[in-house]
């Protein structure tokens, strides 16, 4: 400490200061407050909308209709969506997500174009009929994975023969009890 009774950075750094603390009861301990460093947090408006079955947010790189777009195939994936159920409509989803008609309806035209979705006129749109729509959807997540290991392995400079080595070993590994 110096002179006027202040915690100086030599104090801290070469443990004069926890050496003169020893010296003291706990009961009588002098209250030390050091300040190691400094957070600044700058003022960010996050805006998600959340709606009972869909979950968006302002801040994800994504355009809203792919949000809405993954989030409807995501439920039809894992089967919280099964064949036939109905969707929101267009206008529901969008007062509920505040997101506009046409962002809506562009989702559900693609989700229609891809075969997840089938739009009635006049009744609405609902989860396809197609029994294998959910092997189908967990088969296109699959692939997406793959594809980032094989990406991930060729910028470390692993070639066909290693990632597949690499591949049957970690089979072989999760038969083993």
């Amino acid at each position: 400490m110096d002179t006027g009774g202040r915690v100086t950075q030599e104090a801290v750094t070469e443990g004069v200061l926890f050496k003169r603390l020893k010296n003291y009861s706990y009961t009588h301990l002098p209250t030390v407050h050091i300040c190691i460093y400094t957070v600044h947090i700058d003022y960010i408006q996050i805006e998600v909308c959340v709606t009972d079955e869909l979950f968006l947010s302002q801040n994800d790189s994504r355009p809203m209709y792919l949000q809405i777009m993954a989030q409807i195939k995501q439920k039809v994936r894992v089967g919280d969506w099964p064949a036939g159920h109905p969707l929101p409509s267009i206008r529901e989803l969008s007062a509920a997500t505040k997101v506009s008609v046409i962002t809506v309806k562009r989702a559900y035209t693609e989700l229609e174009t891809e075969g997840v979705i089938v739009t009635q006129a006049g009744r609405g749109s609902f989860v396809t009929g197609a029994t294998d729509i959910q092997n189908e959807l967990a088969r296109i997540e699959l692939n997406k994975h793959i594809d980032g290991v094989i990406e991930s392995a060729q910028l470390l400079g692993l070639g066909e023969s290693e990632i597949i080595a690499l591949i049957q070993h970690a089979i072989a590994e999760r038969k083993q009890p």
